[in-house]
């Protein structure tokens, strides 16, 4: 009975999910806006009892660590903060959701998917098996799949759905190929169990082949280039709602999968992938900042300033110092809080241009579409520049405080040529997001002023407070995201 309290936030967040699944059934379609609150109810209490458990597993500076079901589950600093993580992105894109799915017939399939793939993201980022971190790996991709694709009438969702469905098979299968590698060179599939028996690993073949293929599975998980194809065209073409999971919540969830198999489990084979992941970070932030340039559409540009991002939070796997991890992981909660927020700003800017049927209607977030914004919208306007400026790095933000502990960590550590890469990359990227102001502020506008809808400027707020919130209030996020980094070292 005990180990199920501690799964207390998973279990609300499934009742909610059946609940919202249930009484849309018997709702009319005016009716069913009511579900978006409930699952915003369920994520809120949800995340109070992952705040609550995180205090008792830190308490002051004793960490404290849970094994439970026979050890196939940790409970720890670690893994209560990437739930954190989740828990935002969804509460985000929750509230954004009332909005969109205002008067649709699947309202309750819409809910119920996001709060499926945030309960997967939440066990992922507990688990302390191969087998159940695979299992839910597709639980949650399963769901993201059907977000993806859930405009069944519009052409540009489901190719995005179906490139990420194909990849995403692809990838599921290098990845249990490489999990089935390392169980036949140490016998199990207990995480903690094979980073007891380090020298089943060390000088043997099979474990540079599933270094191989592990990297390639989490490579798509995390959209590190050359395993990037899908994020862009998934994450223009899917809901702009969806898109904000994906970016900010999906991709996480690759992140925590790999801190606990290649630093906890894999440890004896760091000389094997520390170089690589440098050398992955370099590619991926490079590729994805030069690409980001030339984007007319503001969804694809984000993507690919989501792939530079990726590659600066990869940094971590190449430092490995328990600062640079810890930085690492703050990025991934500043990312969170930016990239949904970016994302829920474009969902707005698409909402205007369709229900005023102007503009360029096959890609409604063109770059012109944002034109005069600052007249047009003003919160939107204003809270796309709080999070494009935050992306770049500028303080007082969340993404300055991240990167610099991230980027000052890797000096430390004496891979300055790497700091050096980063800081460049987050020069570059300054060009597209002071353009997207531009045209904001600078441009004329097209049109006449709109009211923000409610529920996407609430998302908004609440975007942008953790944003400046990590920004001019840093010490209590660099403490829980080092509290949680001692889970690894």
């Amino acid at each position: 009975m005990d180990e199920i309290m501690y799964l207390a936030p998973e279990i609300v967040l499934v009742a909610t999910g059946l609940v919202v699944l249930l009484a849309g059934v018997f709702l009319s379609p005016q009716s069913k806006n009511v579900l978006g609150y409930l699952a915003t109810l369920g994520i809120l209490a949800s995340g109070i009892l992952t705040v609550n458990s995180f205090e008792l597993l830190t308490m002051g500076s004793f960490q404290v660590g849970y094994a439970i079901f026979s050890e196939t589950l940790s409970i720890d600093a670690l893994s209560q903060f990437f739930k954190l993580v989740f828990l935002a992105v969804a509460l985000i894109v929750s509230i954004a959701s009332i909005k969109y799915t205002e008067n649709s017939d699947h309202t309750e399939e819409f809910y119920t998917l996001v709060l499926f793939a945030t309960f997967g993201m939440m066990i992922v980022a507990s688990a302390n098996d191969l087998i159940l971190l695979f299992c839910a790996f597709e639980l949650a991709s399963l769901a993201t799949f059907a977000l993806a694709g859930f405009e069944k009438q519009n052409a540009r969702s489901l190719e995005g759905a179906m490139k990420y469905f194909i990849i995403g098979s692809v990838s599921a299968a290098l990845m249990l190929f490489g999990l089935s590698f390392v169980y036949g060179a140490t016998g199990t599939t207990s995480i903690s169990l094979i980073a007891k028996n380090p020298g089943l690993l060390i000088g043997n073949p099979i474990g540079l082949v599933a270094i191989v293929l592990l990297t390639a599975g989490f490579g798509f998980k995390m959209a590190l280039v050359p395993f990037h194809m899908w994020a862009p065209d998934t994450y223009q073409g899917s809901p702009s709602v969806v898109s904000a999971l994906l970016a900010a919540g999906s991709k996480k969830m690759g992140f925590v999968a790999a801190f606990r198999v290649f630093i906890i489990a894999l440890a004896a084979l760091q000389p094997d992938w520390q170089f690589m992941f440098a050398l992955l970070a370099v590619v991926t932030m490079t590729f994805g900042n030069v690409v980001a340039v030339a984007q007319t559409s503001v969804k694809r540009m984000l993507a690919y300033s989501s792939l530079a991002q990726a590659g600066y939070i990869a940094m971590a796997f190449a430092v490995m110092t328990p600062v640079a991890l810890g930085g690492g992981i703050m990025y991934t909660l500043a990312h969170a809080f930016m990239k949904a927020g970016a994302f829920i700003a474009a969902a707005a800017v698409v909402w205007m241009v369709a229900s005023e049927k102007k503009g360029n209607l096959d890609i409604p977030d063109h770059l012109d579409s944002f034109r005069g914004l600052g007249k047009r919208m003003p919160l939107a306007a204003l809270c796309m520049t709080v999070f494009v400026f935050a992306l770049a790095g500028i303080p007082p933000t969340a993404g300055f405080m991240a990167k610099f502990v991230l980027f000052s960590s890797t000096i430390q550590a004496g891979m300055t040529w790497l700091a050096v890469i980063a800081i460049l990359n987050s020069a570059l990227s300054l060009f597209y997001y002071a353009r997207l102001v531009k045209y904001m502020y600078f441009l004329p506008p097209e049109g006449e002023k709109v009211s923000v809808p409610f529920p996407y400027a609430a998302a908004l707020l609440v975007a942008v407070a953790g944003v400046l919130a990590m920004g001019l209030w840093p010490e209590p996020f660099v403490e829980l995201a080092m509290k949680a980094a001692m889970v690894l070292v």
